[in-house]
């Protein structure tokens, strides 16, 4: 058998002949994963919907993606509302965003029907480890940033100490707080249908090159 010249060409044809095969092994796998792969998120914010309201026996209502201006961008908001077993009203889950130190910063947060604060799961972050990563765990019940209770529907937002409000920032980590009360804040803003500037409250932020 005649050997294959090498040349451009024929380069050029194996070169195609690779991305495509690659192409489609990669598209293969990617649609095998896709089903599963979501169905485990959805297992994930069902349970996480459940942590946030602090009930087990509970179902989502209605689910509505809304969209405000933030920051002169605008960004999407998933309201979860939910109903206990026999179609009660018990408030909202609600997924919201906010710019940290290292990326964007994800909460989903559970209201009550008067706004309180049910509880709140950290869905996504970028935060530095062992400093803004500790917003999991810094503002729930018992902890030093503590917002669990709180009552949002009296207009005050939560608001560091160092920009004037009573939450204790985390330490070293400032811009790491201001980012998660803001998402709170918006996300509260948009359950109540209240403009999200107007309500944000904790959106300034420090111009440091450190947490």
């Amino acid at each position: 058998m005649k050997k294959l010249e090498s040349s451009l060409t024929n380069m050029v044809v194996v070169l195609v002949a690779v991305a495509v095969i690659t192409g489609g092994l990669l598209a293969w796998v990617n649609n095998f994963t896709a089903e599963p792969i979501k169905v485990q998120k959805e297992l994930v914010l069902a349970e996480g919907i459940k942590s946030v309201m602090g009930l087990q026996d509970i179902t989502v209502a209605a689910e509505d993606t809304i969209t405000r201006d933030v920051d002169g961008k605008e960004q999407a908001f998933v309201v979860h509302k939910i109903a206990d077993a026999s179609g009660k009203f018990m408030g909202a889950a609600v997924e919201s965003s906010s710019m940290g130190f290292g990326g964007e910063l994800k909460l989903l947060v559970g209201f009550d029907e008067s706004g309180k604060v049910l509880g709140y799961t950290v869905l996504q972050h970028a935060e530095t480890p062992g400093l803004g990563a500790k917003a999991d765990k810094w503002f729930q019940k018992g902890e030093k940033g503590d917002i669990i209770g709180r009552d949002l529907s009296d207009g005050k937002p939560l608001v560091v100490n160092k920009d004037g409000g009573d939450i204790d920032a985390i330490t070293a980590s400032t811009i790491t707080t201001r980012a998660f009360l803001k998402a709170v804040n918006q996300a509260y803003a948009v359950y109540a249908e209240q403009d999200i500037d107007a309500a944000s409250g904790a959106t300034k932020r420090a111009t440091a090159g450190a947490e």
